[in-house]
Formats: structure tokens, sequence, C-alpha cells
């Protein structure tokens, strides 16, 4: 009996044995068969590394301001007898703007001219007197003080009927005319707006750490929204000797020629410093660049067949990176089709839908 148990386990550890083994045989071939089969080649599309000239520029927010701009206000009260301005004219320096009533001074000035005439009258009288000795010297000093003082009584008379007649103090731009004829006007009260706007300035600011790249005279582009499809050039004309205690930023001012005035205060603006260009820089197209939380890499073709390399990047320029260290001229890298590839992973390069490379990409007009 016990013999049978015996033969029995041994028949059955046979059996377990050789389905385990076909088993392990069966996974073995499969695995051999697995290996022995090749991947298709992932379709990408391709762009060599090359080397050029690589412009620098630092970047800003500006906003446009006047080369003059003032609100033209009144020094005296009165009321608006004309109004010359025009809203919207251009005026030349000394051009009246507004006239206000001076009927009463005008009617002052009249006497006040005849008492000058006649202390002049008197003076003349006083000197001839004290030839032939007939007054005294205070006679002669109060004569000569009426003819001062009167004279200076007409020309505050007069310098009050200049005030109110107002002219532009610089040629330029008027605003809107906020003024109408019999208006009464207090002191202070607002006229119009003059802009003188070209030249016209663009003034930002940048952090502390680029100061050391900044001179006077330095080129600065600007780009605004109402004129997408033009560049404005200028020249750096103004540097802050402080910077800002809350920012840690330095404040620049920019100088542009304005023809044709199509720059506005008021306007955002964006501001490019141009620095010396570099030389001989690696640029690759953005689209090539995988970002990574442990840094950017890039696919690198050689022989059909990609290697994951780590690089690192400088400034982009539209559709353009500036690559710093991990790559060489003439290489060649994979520019769309990242997301299925691996080490060792072969390729087939098809450019026909490659990524944009511009370094000054527009947007599409819908």
């Amino acid at each position: 009996m016990k013999k049978r148990i015996v033969l029995t386990a041994l028949v059955a550890l046979a059996v377990f044995a050789a389905i385990f083994g076909y088993k392990f045989y069966s996974i073995r071939q499969q695995m051999a068969a697995r290996a022995g089969m090749k991947l298709p080649p992932v379709t990408v599309s391709a762009a060599v590394v090359r080397a050029e000239t690589w412009p620098n520029t630092i970047q800003a927010v500006g906003a446009l301001k006047s080369f003059r701009g003032i609100v033209v206000k009144t020094e005296l009260e009165g009321v608006v007898r004309e109004i010359a301005a025009t809203s919207g004219a251009a005026v030349d320096e000394g051009a009246l703007l507004v006239r206000l009533d001076t009927a009463v001074e005008e009617a002052q000035l009249a006497g006040l001219e005849a008492q000058a005439r006649l202390a002049e009258i008197n003076l003349g009288r006083a000197r001839e007197l004290r030839t032939n000795g007939t007054n005294t010297p205070n006679d002669l000093d109060t004569a000569e003080t009426t003819l001062a003082a009167t004279r200076s009584s007409v020309a505050q008379l007069k310098a009050t009927l200049a005030k109110k007649r107002i002219v532009a103090p610089f040629a330029g731009r008027l605003g809107i005319v906020q003024v109408y004829p019999g208006q009464f006007l207090n002191k202070g009260d607002a006229l119009v707006v003059l802009e003188s706007i070209d030249p016209i300035y663009v003034d930002f600011s940048l952090p502390q750490q680029d100061i050391a790249r900044l001179t006077l005279g330095q080129t600065v582009r600007l780009t605004v929204d109402a004129y997408p499809d033009r560049t404005f050039e200028g020249q750096i004309t103004a540097l802050s000797p402080r910077v800002n205690d809350a920012t840690r930023n330095v404040d620049l001012r920019a100088t542009l020629r304005n023809p044709g005035e199509v720059l506005r205060p008021g306007m955002f603006a964006r501001a490019e410093v141009v620095l010396p260009a570099s030389e001989h820089a690696l640029v690759i197209p953005s689209a090539a660049v995988v970002y990574n939380p442990y840094g950017e890499t890039v696919y690198v073709i050689a022989d059909g067949v990609v290697q994951q390399r780590f690089i690192k990047t400088g400034a982009s320029r539209g559709d353009l990176t500036q690559v710093r260290s991990g790559l060489k001229p003439g290489e060649q890298i994979v520019t769309s089709g990242q997301i299925k590839l691996r080490n060792g992973s072969a390729v087939k390069i098809d450019n026909s839908a490659a990524p944009d490379a511009n370094p000054a990409p527009k947007p599409v007009e819908s």
C-alpha cells in the first residue's frame, strides 16, 4: 500500500514537471521570437544644428511719452472773447489759442500811459528848474520817482494784458478744446492739451543685473499693437543714476523719430535693447527641445537611430532657440515626433510637415 502511494506521487510529480517544462520552453521561444523582431522606424521631422550670428537683445515693456506735453491753463480769470485754437490742429510756437476779455485793462492802460506822459513832462521841467536853481533836489527826486512808478504800473498792466492773450508755448498738436466763447474762466482752468510728439520718448525699466550691458546711444527697437507689422527704432538717451528701491529696476528713456505722428503718448509698447551680437552661436528650432523636470533634452539622429542628449539652452527668438552646450554644428536632431521615441529607436525622416523655424513669426490672419 505504501509503495503504491509513493509511486502515485512520483507519477504526479513527473506530470507536473512535464507541464511546467513545456510552458517554460514555450515562453522562452516566444521571448526569442520577440527579440528577433524589429520595430518599424518612427516617422519624424528633423533639422540640422547650425552656427549663425545670434542677435542679443534685452526685452522690456514701456510706455510712450511726449517730447513736450502740457495742459494749457489760464493764469488769470476772465471771460473768453476769442477762441483761435482748433481741436486736433498743429500750431506753431506763439500761435494764439484763446483771448480773454481785456476791455477794463485796456481802458486802465490808456489812463496810465497818459499819466506816464505827464510824469515825463514834469520830470523835464523839474530838471530845467533844478539847473536854474529854482527848485529843491527833493522836487527833482519826486518827479523821477513818480515817472518810474507810473512806468512800472504801465508795464504791469501790459503784462496782465499779455497773460489774457494765451498762446502756444511751443510748436505741437492740440487736443480737444475745453472752452467756449463767453465762458467765465477762473485761475488754473484747463483750456486744451498741447503735445509735441516728433520726436517721441519711450520710458521703460530693466533689472539691475542688466546695468553693465546698458549704455547711452544703444539701439532700441519698438513695436506697438496698433502697427503690428512695423518696427520703430531709436536710441537710449537717458539712464537713471538710481536703482528703484522697491523693484530693483533701473529706469531708461529712448528717443525715437515719429514721422507722421503715428505713435501717440500713452501707448503701450514692447521695447528691445539691441546688444552686440554673438558670433557662431548654435541655433536649433525651439520645437526640438524636450523640457523635463531634470533638464532640457533633444534626440540626436545618427545612422538612422536616435539617442537622447541633455543640452543647455540660451535665449529664444521667434521659433529658434540658442544652444549653449550639448550639441555640435552639423548634427541632426528631431523636431517633431519625440513622444514616440526612446533611446535606440529607428527613425525615418519626413520634413513635409516640419514645424516652423522663423526668427520673427507673425500671427496668422483669420
